[in-house]
């Protein structure tokens, strides 16, 4: 199945031009606990529903972007910088 990322330099663009980054999730800070980091690392939570995620534009500007994706219809509400994500997303 394919679908569609708007990327914000490049426009909606098919998913194969990208590559997939994971979950995007709160990264624990380097006094937090060693089991907090394997859980950032190891743990997904694999929501039925919408999500952040990252993705790589490899095909394109190669950049990074926080998509919002439903996980149940592969529809890509949003992709922004990360640097552009709202307090609320992470």
């Amino acid at each position: 199945m394919t679908f569609l990322i708007p990327c914000p330099d490049c426009g909606p663009r098919e998913v194969t031009e990208f590559s997939f980054g994971g979950e995007s999730s709160h990264r624990p800070g380097p006094a937090e606990p060693v089991a907090e980091l394997a859980r950032y690392l190891y743990v997904r939570r694999n929501v039925s529903g919408e999500q952040d995620e990252w993705w790589f534009h490899r095909d394109g500007c190669r950049a990074w972007l926080v998509a919002r994706r439903d996980t149940r219809s592969n529809v890509v509400s949003s992709a922004v910088r990360p640097g552009q994500r709202a307090q609320s997303a992470r």
